[in-house]
């Protein structure tokens, strides 16, 4: 493994580098990077060019994921409220590497980052595509004295914290749609998973997982089942940095997850309307079997959606609905 991820940094500037270098660097012949050339083609699905007389090189560049980075982009007190950070090349998915731990290697403020998923998940069990070094999945552990029904809006609030990173690179026209997808355009660009366990009456465990598409290709969302984009697509190839990116994204959930604690959601409200891409609009919401049209009228302090129906407000929780804008 070790042998591999030498020959993929050296293949992510994306220029070509020739298997003679390659086998120097590395203290293997020629034909044993060959070999590992075509593991990291079938394992991890990256596309690599192999010219004659050149060597090899990536269909683009990848910036690789880097701890000093990753913090430099933290404030003082994020990185004080960060107590672990474990990065990995490829992992099932960054929420079940946390979820599975045992109860005693488990610490408040323990962040779990990945340049691969093999079994990325979204809400309602979908499959969250993963492509190796091209997008951000991370997920972040912490602990809370209340129980989990308190904990409701907590995914509203993680979807805010996604935003205003975005704004701090220079992404504008976002939009949140309830309960925690965050979409440039109408097109989804990232998503929040929240996983609780815990006592009735608390304390509470959240595994909290964030899914930004920053450089996945067209090929490699082609499974993708709704409309999507990519930061490189919304800059116009002006890559964000995603080390960066990954760094701001984890210090504003950590002090999200701070302020929460105390706080809940209540003081977001305001913010959290600014970004509604539903808000006043005809929507119809699905319930199992049954789908109910009425007017989005915002989120109360429990995170759950308000919906006008005969001139009565009514509210809607997440886990039960889902939200398409009315036709």
């Amino acid at each position: 493994m070790n042998l591999r991820n030498s020959i993929i940094r050296q293949l992510a500037d994306g220029r070509f580098h020739s298997g003679e270098e390659l086998a120097e660097t590395c203290g293997i012949t020629r034909a044993a990077i060959w070999k590992h050339i075509k593991k990291i083609q079938d394992l991890l699905g990256m596309e690599i060019f192999s010219v004659r007389g050149k060597g090899y090189r990536l269909t683009h560049p990848l910036e690789l994921l880097d701890r000093d980075k990753i913090f430099a982009a933290m404030s003082l007190e994020s990185q004080g409220q960060l107590q672990r950070l474990d990065i990995h090349q490829t992992v099932e998915s960054t929420n079940a590497c946390l979820l599975n731990l045992k109860t005693d290697d488990r610490v408040s403020g323990h962040a779990c980052i990945a340049e691969q998923q093999t079994a990325g998940r979204g809400r309602r069990g979908r499959q969250w595509i993963s492509p190796f070094g091209n997008n951000i999945y991370f997920s972040l552990l912490w602990e809370f004295s209340m129980g989990p029904a308190q904990l409701s809006g907590l995914s509203l609030a993680a979807g805010l914290s996604v935003v205003r990173s975005l704004e701090t690179v220079g992404v504008s026209e976002i939009g949140l749609k309830w309960p925690n997808d965050i979409y440039w355009r109408e097109r989804k660009l990232a998503g929040v998973l929240l996983e609780v366990t815990g006592e009735a009456d608390g304390p509470s465990s959240v595994v909290l997982g964030i899914g930004i598409n920053t450089g996945m290709s067209a090929a490699q969302g082609e499974s993708i089942d709704q409309p999507w984009v990519s930061l490189n697509e919304i800059t116009g190839g002006n890559n964000v940095s995603r080390n960066r990116l990954t760094g701001l994204v984890l210090g504003n959930l950590l002090q999200t997850m701070a302020d929460f604690e105390c706080d809940g959601l209540q003081p977001l409200l305001d913010e959290w309307q600014r970004y509604d891409l539903y808000h006043n609009r005809p929507v119809t919401v699905h319930q199992g079997n049954n789908s109910i049209n009425g007017l989005h009228r915002g989120i109360d302090t429990s995170g759950a959606l308000l919906l006008e129906l005969d001139g009565k407000i009514q509210p809607f929780h997440g886990g039960e609905v889902s939200l398409r804008s009315a036709k």
